[in-house]
């Protein structure tokens, strides 16, 4: 793994700043893993991180989804059982999957909620928030439109949020997609993440962009040509 992840190495120029595009084609040529590797975008933004309200946080739907099955559990009752269920919700309950989780179990990749069962959620927060699974109205898995959050999450909805160092990592995609669908979906989050875009947020905002596979090599994208999208 070390030899075949220094010869990738050597074939990034870090002196310069790739074309999205290339960056992605760049990514997918030296991805060396015996399985099928996520792409990763990363992108460093001018904020002061230190303030809460600088922070940023939202949620995008991919064009081309994730390349996996997304499994979600519905915390909901009454009419709202039946509306996620048809709508695709692999789990679908309240204090019953409150107290499966307090037992650890975890089995599921998006959690979606209706407000009115939140102090059910709230409990189990502990375990979920750490795990980027906490329900969260800004993210739009605090809702009663439960079938639309459902329907969002099994088409490859994807949050981010401000990471240490104001960064933010978001997947978008499988080594094995084709360059045009993984570029589609880099174009849609970084729109999303200039949308985002603090009040605050003062000089340059897309600093850095770098693009990897799970066991590869960072490649360094072009912020100038990677914000005229």
């Amino acid at each position: 793994m070390n030899r075949k992840h220094n010869e990738a190495k050597k074939q990034v120029d870090k002196t310069i700043q790739y074309d999205l595009k290339e960056a992605i084609g760049l990514v997918k040529k030296l991805a060396h893993a015996k399985f099928d590797e996520t792409v990763d975008l990363a992108v460093n933004i001018g904020i002061d991180a230190k303030k809460s309200e600088q922070a940023v946080r939202g949620s995008v739907v991919l064009p081309h989804g994730l390349g996996k099955t997304t499994r979600v559990l519905v915390f909901a009752k009454g009419e709202k059982v039946k509306e996620a269920s048809e709508a695709g919700a692999d789990f679908v309950g309240a204090e019953d999957f409150a107290e499966k989780i307090t037992n650890g179990w975890l089995e599921f990749d998006r959690v979606i909620a209706t407000p009115d069962i939140m102090g059910v959620v709230g409990k189990i927060g502990k375990i979920l928030g750490p795990r980027g699974l906490m329900p969260n109205p800004k993210t739009g898995t605090v809702t009663f439109d439960v079938a639309g959050a459902v329907r969002e999450a099994k088409a490859g909805k994807v949050d981010y949020k401000t990471e240490k160092g104001a960064v933010i990592h978001v997947p978008i995609g499988k080594v094995s997609f084709d360059s045009e669908k993984l570029y589609e979906n880099a174009q849609m989050v970084l729109k999303s993440i200039v949308k985002a875009k603090p009040a605050a947020s003062k000089g340059k905002y897309l600093k850095k962009i770098s693009v990897s596979s799970t066991h590869g090599v960072g490649v360094p994208v072009d912020t100038q040509t990677a914000a005229a999208v």
